[in-house]
């Protein structure tokens, strides 16, 4: 997984911390930092709703319907200069807590279903209780096999979470949920198109596994049409692609006028995205389902004291410290951005029989 990292410097020598995804990829998330950067130097930290504003009037991100997690990132660090300034953790600036810690699921890769199997044993017993699969394979009966393999390995309080990535038709999608529901689904995350709000209410009322929007539902204008459309039972909702840890807030806001609950979606954060986007839920009533998170991939991390992430039962704490709470670590930061220059080649899009591919872990 690959990350940009950002600092924020006031004129007073307060850093903030920012991380974006390099999503859809590392070139343009830099493309984004420096097209933007001009409406950010020279503002106030604590003028944020200006400074986003900014960049969505005066940057046109408005017109394009889009964001960046670039700009989710600056939004990230003026939030953990606000809190250091202040003194405060960011929870207590995102309305307190509703709880002291915050649920992720454990991510399995895709395997055989008696090497995903194992693999859920070992999350099980790591104390996560909820486990996340793709699935909209070629071969349907493998994805079913998959979550047999899953259930008889982790047990029957597991909580089992399929995610097609919208690979489905209705009709596939309606007779392959009913053929896994056997085992026991606790939801199924986009199974039909996101583009199409009709069809998901469709299969929606032909399933009895509560359906989670993800695709459908990344910022709040589209959370809204989701919402309209009674389109899903659970929405997933995410600050990098949606402008910013208080869109985030809102956009949970708005399912829960709704009576919706929500979950937080990833696109690989490491510390500092993650314990950022911890602060918004543990301050927000309505996550009531375990969080992605890719505590499952990785074997280290960038910032001290977490080396890697401290999962406790599948649950990370809020920081008590002022800000996001976490303190970069420079040698590891530099160390992963040589491993980056090196073999920054190898996460490019390629067909897969032509590149050897390294162990997973994050770079730079």
């Amino acid at each position: 997984m690959v990350s940009i990292v950002l600092e924020v410097v006031t004129d007073e020598g307060i850093i903030g911390l920012g991380e974006a995804a390099a999503y859809p990829s590392a070139d343009i998330v830099l493309s984004v930092f420096d097209s933007i950067e001009p409406l950010v130097v020279g503002e106030d930290p604590f003028t944020i709703e200006r400074i986003m504003k900014r960049i969505s009037v005066i940057g046109t991100w408005h017109h394009v319907k889009a964001t960046s997690p670039a700009i989710a990132a600056v939004e990230m660090a003026c939030w953990d200069i606000v809190g250091k300034t202040s003194g405060q953790p960011l929870v207590n600036l995102f309305g307190g807590r509703v709880r002291d810690d915050v649920e992720f699921f454990y991510y399995l890769s895709q395997k055989s279903p008696e090497d995903m199997g194992a693999d859920a044993a070992e999350g099980f017993k790591a104390g996560f209780r909820t486990f996340y699969v793709k699935a909209g394979s070629d071969n349907p009966n493998l994805d079913i096999e998959r979550v047999e393999a899953i259930r008889a390995a982790a047990g029957p309080d597991a909580l089992i979470r399929i995610d097609p990535n919208e690979a489905w038709s209705s009709s596939a999608a309606i007779r392959i949920i009913t053929e896994m529901e056997r085992f026991g689904l606790e939801l199924v995350e986009q199974p039909v198109s996101g583009r199409n709000l009709a069809e998901m209410a469709y299969v929606r009322s032909r399933i009895n596994t509560p359906l989670l929007a993800n695709e459908a539902s990344w910022t709040r204008y589209d959370q809204l049409e989701v919402i309209k459309a009674g389109a899903a039972d659970v929405v997933s909702v995410d600050n990098q692609m949606d402008g910013g840890l208080l869109n985030l807030k809102r956009g949970a806001g708005l399912c829960e006028v709704a009576g919706l609950p929500v979950l937080k979606h990833s696109l690989g954060e490491l510390g500092i995205a993650a314990y950022a986007g911890v602060h918004v839920m543990a301050s927000t009533p309505n996550f009531l389902y375990a969080n992605q998170g890719y505590g499952s991939f990785l074997s280290d991390d960038i910032i001290k004291d977490a080396s890697p992430l401290p999962y406790k039962d599948g649950h990370l704490a809020v920081p008590d410290k002022p800000g996001i709470g976490v303190e970069l670590d420079t040698e590891r930061m530099a160390k992963y951005a040589d491993l980056y220059k090196q073999e920054a080649k190898n996460f490019a899009f390629h067909e897969s029989d032509k590149i050897a591919r390294t162990p997973l872990m994050p770079k730079f």
